[in-house]
Order: structure tokens, then C-alpha cells, then sequence
């Protein structure tokens, strides 16, 4: 691994793949699947890290709604002052991770959706 940024993401989702992809090629991100995890990138992560993505940047770990939003922010910076002013909001954290959980949990819907070459094209 280097020192770039890195989107950990399952790759048994072709919804989550979907999404690394279009990381990669709009940010500043390399993209690792769970699958090809080794024991010190283990180490940085949360227990339950097969429960959503995560974002290993700046020698922080920012996990599920967290690292969505800070990659975000990598691939359009006007979202960067945005979100930090968000992250200020009482609430705001939480309300994240609500919607972030909401999307997870219905990631084979979306990943209906982003098949649809028709409708997004190709990752």
C-alpha cells in the first residue's frame, strides 16, 4: 500500500465496486477490497469493518457515512468547506450514518441501478 489515500470497500458488492471505481477515477484514491486485506491494514480498522467502507487517509480511519463523506470531498473540493461546517452541526454525525446505513442496507437495489448501463454507463 502507499501513502495515497486508500478506499476500503467490499468487493463481494458490485454495488461497493461500483462505487470504488468511480473513486479511483474521480479523486485522489486507490481502492482495496476486503478481500485483499492484510493484518496491519486489519489493524486500522473497526471490528466491524465488513459492515461498509472506509477511508484510510492522513493516518486517520474514517468508517462507513465517514469516509463516503471525506472522499467525497477528495473527488469536488467545494464540498470540503461544506462538509466541515456540517461536521459542526449538532446532529450532523449521526444523521450521516443514518443515511449511510440506509444506503448499505439496500446495496443490491442499488446495484440494480448502476447496472443499468443505459441509465449510468459503465463504472
Amino acid at each position: 500500500m502507499t501513502d495515497r489515500p486508500t478506499l476500503v470497500y467490499d468487493d463481494d458488492c458490485g454495488f461497493c465496486t461500483w462505487c470504488a471505481r468511480v473513486a479511483v477515477r474521480h479523486c485522489d484514491v486507490d481502492a482495496l477490497g476486503f478481500s485483499d486485506l492484510d493484518e496491519p491494514l486489519l489493524a486500522r480498522l473497526p471490528s466491524d469493518y465488513e459492515r461498509g467502507a472506509h477511508l484510510l487517509a492522513d493516518g486517520e480511519t474514517y468508517s462507513f457515512g465517514a469516509s463516503i463523506e471525506r472522499t467525497l470531498a477528495r473527488a469536488h473540493p467545494a464540498l470540503s468547506a461544506l462538509f466541515a461546517g456540517l461536521r459542526r452541526v449538532p446532529g450532523y454525525a449521526a444523521l450521516r450514518e443514518r443515511l449511510y446505513r440506509w444506503g448499505a442496507d439496500r446495496r443490491a437495489w442499488w446495484g440494480r441501478i448502476v447496472r443499468s448501463k443505459s441509465v449510468y454507463g459503465p463504472a
